[in-house]
């Protein structure tokens, strides 16, 4: 299988590779990793998803982080490059936050986002995302 050369361009924090860690194992499924992608949708046109996967897909970057494997699909990558993804647990609740340099603008949930191409071209919010506004 061709698998992307690694790459560093994207980051976990040591509280994302805790959470990853800890899912894994609550999911028995200890040779998974973390795919990241980003798919059309959410309210400002883009939207992050997160699942755990046996393996790469051909062509995948793979990012390793303190033995946490990270997948991400090349057109996801484009959107993604320089992204440091942490774990926030605070008394509104916890989950994944992805600090993207790419993104111009970003939904009130922090799932979705707004690309400088999209804002240019004066892309309309896809809808059908969290609901926030």
């Amino acid at each position: 299988m061709d698998v992307a050369e690694r790459t560093d361009t994207v980051v976990l924090t040591d509280a994302a590779v805790v959470m990853v860690r800890s899912l894994i194992e609550q999911k028995n499924v200890p040779d998974h990793g973390l795919r990241v992608f980003v798919s059309g949708g959410g309210c400002s046109g883009m939207q992050y998803g997160m699942a755990l996967e046996a393996e790469p897909r051909p062509y995948d970057h793979v990012i390793e982080e303190q033995g946490v494997k990270v997948f991400i699909d090349p057109t996801s990558m484009m959107y993604l490059t320089g992204a440091r993804i942490d774990y926030v647990d605070s008394l509104m609740g916890g989950g994944f936050s992805i600090d993207n340099p790419n993104a111009v603008s970003s939904c009130g949930c922090g799932h979705s986002f707004k690309t400088a191409d999209q804002a240019a071209a004066g892309a309309a919010p896809a809808g059908g995302g969290c609901g926030c506004g």
